[in-house]
């Protein structure tokens, strides 16, 4: 006997949690449709609660409501994807702040872990688990620090960022410039200096930054293009 669908909030919710879980893993890409009867089907909730799920992601701009032709997986221009990488910076030092003031010895030592796995995958050139990664070396520090309203913040501008997240791990080269960044994040945050921490990661996300600018200048799409997936 087959089981019920999932209603109401509680359908929203899980059908919207499962959108950004698929978003994070690339299992869904930019532009890509969104069907309400799909979505209720693959998540087992009613359409109502899949059609409102898409109402709340489309207000946290990851989902795009084209009149006549339903929903997709918004896709972000590069212009923004370096205004959204400017606001993480500020948010993200102040994380990193409050992580270096407050985190445990567990905390750090979890760090330091996350260090050693990431020099590892650099060298043997594992770059799927490093871009993974690094992902969670951020989500440490936003986790670790403690501060709640930046991290709701922050959960809405990093899935947007999903796309350029992955292709950024992937450049020949990135790897081996972007880990001495995120290891003197590590070392800031585990020697309890703050303002080494907030340095630390305003410095990282400058390079981001700047890879991003690079993305579009080598290109030479328009910034929307999904030739830029």
């Amino acid at each position: 006997m087959s089981q019920a669908p999932i209603k109401g909030a509680a359908g929203r919710i899980h059908v919207a949690a499962e959108i950004r879980h698929a978003l994070r893993a690339g299992d869904l890409v930019p532009g890509q449709r969104l069907v309400e009867q799909d979505l209720a089907d693959q998540y087992g909730v009613t359409r109502n609660s899949a059609r409102e799920a898409l109402f709340d992601l489309a207000a946290d701009d990851v989902v795009e409501l084209i009149p006549h032709r339903g929903a997709r997986i918004r896709v972000v221009s590069v212009a923004e994807a370096v205004q959204i990488t400017e606001c993480r910076a500020a948010l993200e030092s102040l994380c990193a702040r409050r992580a270096a003031e407050h985190a445990s010895e567990q905390q750090r030592a979890e760090l330091a872990d996350v260090g050693e796995r990431l020099r590892t995958a650099v060298a043997e050139g594992a770059l799927e688990t490093y871009s993974a990664l690094n992902r969670r070396l951020h989500d440490l520090i936003i986790e670790f620090s403690g501060q709640v309203v930046a991290k709701r913040q922050l959960e809405r501008l990093n899935v947007q960022m999903v796309r350029f997240q992955f292709r950024l791990a992937l450049r020949p080269g990135r790897p081996q410039e972007s880990l001495p960044q995120l290891l003197a994040i590590i070392d800031a945050v585990s020697a309890g200096d703050p303002d080494a921490a907030a340095a630390a990661v305003t410095a990282q996300l400058a390079s981001v930054t700047a890879e991003l600018r690079a993305t579009k200048a080598f290109t030479g799409l328009d910034a929307r293009s999904p030739d830029l997936r």
